[in-house]
């Protein structure tokens, strides 16, 4: 008796892997950016850094400073930045989510950081800079 090496039952088996696979690969929120109050939440919320890029895709190694940086993001259109070492900067954000934009403006500035959002939820928010370098948040 010959055994067949890809059986009627082997082929199902590898299709149905092959499909989970696919189905996992897919699930990612990357892409997925939800309505503005995922930024806030009901009246504000807290971001940490969870992982920066830099424009090649690298993983950029974060400082202490940089781990303990906090953007407070309100529902009133205003932000703040805090660092560890006690300094905070200030300013106004707008959010666009038909083009999947946010800016932010530092008190006293008339300059407009703009940054693309690749991914916006409940829990988490990529910033990608116009240089490609992306900032990966966790809603803390």
């Amino acid at each position: 008796m010959k055994t067949q090496l890809f059986s009627p039952f082997r082929q199902f088996a590898a299709f149905l892997l092959l499909l989970s696979l696919f189905t996992v690969a897919c699930g990612s929120d990357k892409g997925k950016v939800e309505g503005v109050n995922m930024l806030y939440g009901t009246d504000h919320k807290v971001w940490k850094t969870h992982k920066e890029v830099d424009a090649t895709g690298d993983k950029v190694k974060q400082t202490d400073a940089q781990e303990d940086q906090e953007l407070h993001i309100f529902a009133n259109g205003n932000y703040t930045m805090t660092n560890g070492g006690g300094g905070s900067v200030s300013g106004k954000y707008t959010f666009d989510q038909a083009g999947k934009t946010i800016a932010f403006t530092p008190e006293g500035s008339a300059t407009q950081n703009v940054f693309n959002v690749e991914t916006l939820t409940d829990d988490k928010l990529t910033l990608k800079s116009a240089a490609g370098a992306a900032l990966m948040l966790e809603a803390e």
